[in-house]
């Protein structure tokens, strides 16, 4: 992140956590029973364009990227059950401390103490900040050599004990807060997503979106920054960037028809972004196959693979999990061993097709 863009949205969001902007708010429907056991404070100084924590489930370890104050971590302690944790990642100082001055509370309220806040940038998973500043502390750059140094034990620190652990997080989500990264860091963003999510885990991003390319005019626009405008992704670059990454399933569950804000002409409106990591499994024969249910005449998935409406195809055993999975909402009818179809492997055998038709390493 440029030291413009992290400047204006430190400072923005500290003011926040002081005192309630109303700018920086856009209506959201809250589940009133989740809200119910939450503090006033952390309720009134929060910022966001959805409800991400919708899409928590019971025993998931959550991560929310930018947790501010808390309150999403929160409803979402409430969802995850004894058996799941929360983990909210914030680096600005002032919200970490409005959501860690109730965490005792909230605590007792769970009966049970689920949910930990940790200094980060939401971009750089791995780094610690806390540990870093103890590290400065004690080990001052005052030149090239301590710089070297310095870059050296980031590097160790972010292979040996990262802040977030490689395939440790069933479900990630995020408030409006993606936008807020410098544009030449989003990809990085959303690599180290797919990095720490578990084979199978799902994400959930609330955020704004634009209907047209920002202008430069715009992009140097610290009020319009830091006021999730300006770092806005575009509609399709939303979804693209997800789908670049690795992830499958890739879709707009939520689209408000009606804009937030329009802004020299373009329009900034809230969605609500889920795809899914996919699992990584052996490729090996798995007699199963599946139906494209429609409406459409056929469907093209993230692996490459074309499903005609009505046609049994057969799949391997990734193929078949993701697919009749919750991410493809039930677009799939399952055929599994024992169906009238031929086997997997029989059926490629009989069509002459390669090894990578239907979903990869099938036979």
């Amino acid at each position: 992140m440029s030291m413009n863009v992290e400047s204006s949205v430190r400072e923005r969001y500290s003011e926040g956590a002081r005192e309630r902007q109303e700018s920086l708010c856009c209506p959201v429907d809250y589940d009133s029973g989740l809200l119910a056991m939450l503090p006033d404070e952390i309720i009134e100084k929060d910022y966001g364009c959805g409800d991400p924590s919708r899409y928590v489930q019971k025993g998931d370890v959550v991560l929310d990227l930018g947790s501010g104050g808390g309150k999403i971590c929160y409803m979402a302690a409430q969802l995850v059950g004894k058996g799941g944790q929360v983990i909210g990642v914030d680096m600005n100082d002032d919200m970490l401390a409005l959501a860690r001055k109730h965490q005792q509370e909230m605590a007792a309220r769970l009966c049970d103490d689920r949910v930990r806040f940790l200094r980060g940038y939401i971009q750089d998973l791995a780094l610690d900040l806390e540990a870093l500043e103890e590290y400065l502390a004690t080990n001052p750059v005052t030149g090239h050599k301590e710089f070297t140094a310095l870059r050296d034990w980031e590097a160790r620190q972010r292979r040996e004990q990262p802040l977030i652990e490689d395939n440790s997080v069933d479900l990630v989500i995020s408030n409006c807060v993606l936008n807020l990264v410098a544009d030449e860091e989003k990809q990085q963003l959303v690599s180290e997503i797919f990095r720490v999510l578990k084979p199978g885990g799902r994400v959930a991003i609330s955020d704004i979106i634009s209907d047209q390319p920002i202008p430069g005019s715009m992009k140097t626009n610290p009020e319009l920054w830091s006021g999730c405008i300006s770092g806005a992704f575009g509609e399709a670059e939303f979804l693209h960037v997800f789908a670049d990454a690795g992830f499958h399933a890739a879709c707009y569950d939520k689209w408000d028809a009606r804009p937030w804000q329009v802004v020299e002409g373009i329009e900034f409106r809230s969605v609500t972004l889920t795809a899914v990591k996919p699992v990584c499994l052996p490729d090996e024969c798995h007699d199963s196959s599946v139906i494209y249910r429609g409406p459409f005449a056929e469907v093209t998935d993230d692996a490459g693979n074309c499903y005609q409406r009505g046609q049994r195809v057969p799949v391997n055993r990734q193929t078949h999990e993701l697919l009749t999975g919750h991410a493809y909402k039930e677009g799939f009818i399952s055929l599994s061993a024992g169906s009238e179809t031929a086997g997997c492997c029989e059926s490629l055998q009989q069509s002459g097709e390669t090894q990578q038709s239907h979903g990869g390493g099938c036979c």
